[in-house]
């Protein structure tokens, strides 16, 4: 069950992050699903730099975190041309 309760909160956390950052963004279900989990491991890595080896990511370090993915996204995709 915690498994099922990880992609139901990253695909929530994926949504979220997508529609906060403008521009043209990866993917479809499944990328949105992997950007919010692994937007939640990178606010929990974050958070644990700022705050202590305690801290664990709630749904705001979790956006934050995706957030993030998506800006690096940005950065290296930049405006490439779909062929």
């Amino acid at each position: 069950m915690h498994l099922i309760g990880q992609v139901i909160f990253g695909l929530i956390v994926g949504i979220i992050a997508k529609l906060l950052m403008p521009g043209r963004d990866p993917g479809e279900f499944i990328i949105t699903i992997l950007l919010g989990i692994a937007g939640s491991l990178l606010g929990t890595f974050l958070g644990r730099m700022l705050f202590g080896a305690g801290y664990q990511a709630g749904w705001i370090g979790s956006i934050i975190g995706a957030i993030l993915l998506l800006a690096i996204y940005h950065a290296f995709a930049g405006n490439r041309a779909v062929v």
